[in-house]
C-alpha cells in the first residue's frame, strides 16, 4: 500500500513549477485549502492560471496569491468578492486575466474532464457574450452551446478527514468543489483536518477515493508544528 502522507505543505507542493494551471477547491472559506494555497506563495511560483469559484472570497490566502501577482489569468464563477477588492483592482489595471464561467457550467466542464468526455452542450449562455465565437447546436428546436473540459495541472483541495492511502470525507458545504476537482488535475494534492490510520475511514462514507490523490496533509499537526 503506498503511503501518500506529507509532512508540510511545502514538500506537497515542491513540483508545482511557473505556468502551471491548478484548480483550488472552496466556496469562500468552506474547503478552501489554505496551507496549500500559502506555501505556493513561499515558493514564489508565478504566472499561474486558477480555476477557482472565487476570485479571493472568503480568506487572505487565496487573495494573498493574486495580491503577489503570481497570477495571470483566473478562470472562475464570482470575480467579484465581498470584503477583497484585490481581484477588481488587479483586473481594472490589466494585470490578470478573467475567463468568467457561470457557476453549473464550471462544475459540469470540470466533471467531463474527470469522466474522460470530450465535452457537452448546454443552454447556458446561448446568444450572450459568455458564448460568443463557440459552436452552437440546434436539438429539438432550442439552441445548446458546446462547452469543453476543464482540466488542470494540479488540483489543490481540502478535506474533513482522511487516511495515508489519500481517502477522504469532507464536511457539510467543505464538500463542494473538492470531489470533481480530484478527478480532473494530473497532480492532486489534499489537506485533511485530520489525517487517520488506513481501515479508519468507513468505506461508506468516502467522497474521494485515494486513487484520485497523490498527496495527503495532515493540516492541524503542519499547524500545530509551524507555531513551535
Amino acid at each position: 500500500m503506498i503511503d501518500k502522507e506529507v509532512t508540510t505543505a511545502d514538500e506537497a507542493v515542491a513540483d508545482v513549477t511557473d505556468g502551471a494551471t491548478i484548480m483550488v477547491g472552496g466556496f469562500g472559506p468552506p474547503g478552501q485549502p489554505t496551507a496549500l494555497i500559502e506555501a505556493l506563495l513561499r515558493k514564489g511560483v508565478r504566472d499561474l492560471v486558477i480555476i477557482n469559484n472565487n476570485a479571493g472570497a472568503g480568506g487572505a490566502a487565496i487573495s494573498d496569491l493574486f495580491a503577489a501577482e503570481r497570477v495571470r489569468k483566473v478562470i472562475c464563477s464570482f470575480p467579484k468578492a465581498i470584503g477583497s477588492t484585490v481581484f477588481d483592482e488587479l483586473y481594472l489595471a490589466g494585470k490578470i486575466e478573467l475567463e468568467l464561467i457561470p457557476q453549473g457550467t464550471l462544475a459540469e466542464r470540470i466533471r467531463a474532464a474527470g469522466a474522460g468526455l470530450g465535452g457537452f452542450y448546454t443552454r447556458t449562455g446561448v446568444g450572450t457574450e459568455l458564448t460568443e465565437g463557440r459552436e452552437v447546436r440546434r436539438i429539438d428546436g432550442v439552441d445548446y452551446v458546446f462547452e469543453a473540459p476543464l482540466h488542470a495541472d494540479f488540483a489543490l483541495i481540502r478535506g474533513h478527514r482522511g487516511d495515508r492511502l489519500g481517502n477522504m470525507v469532507y464536511r457539510k458545504t467543505g464538500r463542494n468543489f473538492g470531489p470533481i476537482m480530484a478527478t480532473a488535475a494530473a497532480t492532486v494534492i489534499a489537506e485533511v483536518d485530520q489525517l487517520v490510520e488506513r481501515g479508519e475511514l468507513d468505506p461508506e462514507t468516502i467522497v474521494t477515493p485515494g486513487i484520485y490523490v497523490d498527496r495527503i496533509l495532515d493540516v492541524t499537526r503542519h499547524n500545530e508544528e509551524a507555531r513551535r
